[in-house]
């Protein structure tokens, strides 16, 4: 009787943690359904942005270097409400064509954004989403790739074409509302 209500024990255990394991979603309850991406690319030393599609109502952008490490390093923009139109933007390494927003806290003076590892990409103002991007591989390649092509992280690089093809199918861009 003893080994009976030992086995029930152990039988309860089980299903009460394979249940308890099932029911965690390892996905935030916020995140979009697809990955989400920004284009970029370096022409001439100058680090270019490509939402993928406009981002309406911006009052704000941010880069953030190395997130999390000792070298996070961050630039961040403003503009006033209702905020700009964004889609295409000059962001580091010559005289930025910044859309209408304005410098709120540069880059030090001293940093070199080229021995980043990472970037991290967000807008504020409308609904979007934020994108991450490998900043040695957007220093590497793009000499390889046509002017009108950027890395979308993931995705790899794209054009117009692909973007308009693959937007909401197999990705978002930052400021696409989530279809799902």
């Amino acid at each position: 009787m003893a080994d009976i209500a030992r086995w029930l024990r152990v039988a309860c255990a089980a299903i009460l943690v394979a249940g308890a394991t099932a029911a965690c979603d390892t996905k935030s309850q916020f995140a979009p359904s697809l990955p989400v991406e920004a284009g970029f690319r370096v022409d001439d030393g100058v680090l270019k942005l490509w939402t993928g599609t406009p981002c309406e109502g911006v009052v704000g952008l941010r880069l953030i270097f190395d997130t999390g490490t000792q070298q996070t390093t961050e630039q961040a923009w403003t503009a006033p409400k209702p905020g700009v139109l964004v889609e295409r933007m000059d962001l580091l390494g010559g005289a930025p064509d910044t859309g209408g927003l304005q410098v709120q806290k540069p880059l030090p003076a001293d940093y070199d954004w080229t021995k980043a590892e990472s970037l991290n990409f967000s807008v504020d103002g409308p609904k979007a989403f934020g994108a991450r991007i490998d900043v040695a591989q957007v220093l590497r390649e793009s000499a390889e790739h046509p002017s009108g092509s950027y890395l979308f992280g993931e995705r790899g690089w794209m054009d117009e074409s692909d973007v308009r093809r693959e937007n909401t199918k197999s990705f978002l861009t930052v400021c696409t509302p989530d279809p799902g």
